[in-house]
């Protein structure tokens, strides 16, 4: 027997008919559940419940009466373990998790409310966390021995979930020491023209990567840092986009915006990236990103046994941001 699911996302609904899972008595415990608490997150209510997060998914997508929107914009991410490098972030299981909210048939207030909420909640993180990178760029400038050069002669950018105000505050753990974080990283870029000395340029570095440190473990930032000092032929370089590494560069490049700085270097690195084609490069891959991730949503939810498989719960379970 067939049930009909429908995701609806950014004011777009996809509906389709699947076999309804085994597990209907977990279903019908979630509609109960959220009639007493909902609306709530996908991951207030995993928490609530005794399913594991991918069977959980499947029961909100397909149980009828249920009701699932998302508070999120899905982007283009480039990854090595996905044939074609694109995928979509953030992930199914993310997206569940952090941006949707779950609900019935009749709470639909409540679940606007709920969206608003959240959504707001995201903007006044992102909003905090750009303006934290803010400070440390600003701080690590000032202290530096020739301020004015390195705000003449450098462009500082800030990139990640921060320019979708997206950002989250959910502790993880910062994956080369273990420690706990809170949330999304802070993704700066430095571009330094060509007047800036090579001295200079580590000099510089090696002062954002000690603040990086003093980021991740004073208990009162707990913030990860993920940043790249570099200059202006190696921009050059990387808009070949020949090669994943070079395309990620690319990809966070068109993507940034300024920070702190030289504004007209910043102009210089924007128009370089448009006379390249990096915008419409992008584009088709996104495209392409958007194809697949449509796919594996309802391959995921039909349990089809397909050769691909193991790659629909790839992007599921990829736990990026």
């Amino acid at each position: 027997m067939a049930v009909a699911a429908e995701l609806t996302y950014a004011g777009h609904s996809c509906r389709f008919e699947c076999p309804k899972p085994n597990a209907q008595g977990l279903m019908l415990g979630t509609g109960d559940f959220l009639a007493t608490h909902g609306p709530c997150t996908g991951a207030e209510l995993l928490s609530m419940v005794d399913m594991d997060v991918l069977s959980l998914w499947k029961a909100c997508c397909t149980q009828p009466g249920i009701v699932m929107r998302h508070v999120c914009r899905r982007y283009l991410r480039l990854d090595e373990a996905v044939e074609g490098y694109a995928r979509l972030s953030p992930s199914i299981c993310r997206e569940f998790l952090n941006y949707t909210v779950v609900g019935l048939t009749g709470q639909e207030d409540n679940i606007a409310a709920r969206c608003l909420e959240l959504r707001q909640e995201f903007i006044r993180i992102s909003q905090y966390k750009r303006e934290l990178v803010r400070d440390v760029v600003r701080r690590i400038v000032d202290s530096s021995p020739n301020p004015e050069r390195l705000r003449t002669h450098v462009c500082y950018m800030v990139a990640g979930a921060v320019i979708y105000d997206m950002a989250h505050a959910s502790e993880r753990p910062e994956l080369s020491t273990g420690r706990l974080v809170r949330g999304s990283d802070l993704d700066l870029v430095v571009v330094a023209d060509q007047e800036l000395t090579s001295v200079e340029r580590e000099m510089l570095d090696g002062m954002i990567y000690r603040e990086k440190w003093n980021m991740l473990v004073l208990p009162q930032f707990r913030e990860e840092i993920d940043y790249v000092v570099k200059d202006m032929v190696k921009v050059v370089n990387q808009l070949q986009f020949d090669n994943l590494r070079h395309m990620i560069a690319c990809k966070i490049m068109q993507e940034s915006e300024f920070l702190y700085g030289s504004v007209d270097l910043f102009g210089q690195i924007k128009q370089l990236v448009s006379e390249f084609g990096i915008p419409d490069k992008l584009k088709r891959m996104e495209e392409r990103a958007v194809r697949e991730r449509q796919t594996a949503e309802v391959q995921l939810i039909s349990d089809s046994a397909i050769e691909q498989a193991q790659a629909w719960r790839y992007l599921f379970y990829t736990n990026a941001t």
